[in-house]
């Protein structure tokens, strides 16, 4: 019984240093948008993922908000369900209309929810002149987002 219980003790230990090899190696091979070193698993999940690039920080949000810059941003979280299902028609559609969105990861960043009154995820916002003037939030589908894209971002 003890050989048993030692033999299940090494495998665990295994498969949790494989893992932390894993998302070491995740970590080295791209370039860390996030500015911290201790990301969510799911986030590190995310880090190759195409529909999870062109993330933004607090901080140069901030800033580009302060220099009264023109910006949409997409807030969302990895492990929202909602937003596993709309990243995927949010991000083509965006490139497929030539609109840069930026996206502010709220697992990672969770004092963001009350700097800009997110009350669910996802919320894609558009900000001009550094002051917002468009939301949407929650899951959409792809005729509604396409209708806010056209009328809130490309309407100049």
């Amino acid at each position: 019984m003890i050989v048993i219980i030692a033999v299940i003790v090494v495998l665990m230990l295994a498969l949790f240093f494989v893992n932390q090899y894993k998302n070491n190696r995740a970590m080295d091979s791209n370039e860390n948008p996030y500015d911290k070193e201790n990301l969510k698993q799911s986030t590190i999940d995310q880090l190759n993922d195409p529909n999870y690039q062109n993330q933004i920080t607090p901080d140069k949000l901030a800033k580009k908000l302060d220099d009264k810059e023109n910006i949409t941003v997409y807030f969302y979280s990895p492990e929202c369900i909602h937003c596993q299902r709309t990243t995927p028609i949010l991000v083509p559609l965006a490139k497929d209309l030539d609109v840069d969105i930026e996206k502010l990861n709220l697992l990672e960043y969770e004092d963001q929810w009350d700097q800009y009154g997110i009350t669910g995820t996802p919320t894609l916002v558009r900000f001009e002149n550094g002051k917002e003037v468009a939301r949407i939030e929650g899951e959409q589908d792809k005729s509604s987002l396409k209708t806010f894209l056209e009328q809130e971002v490309l309407h100049e």
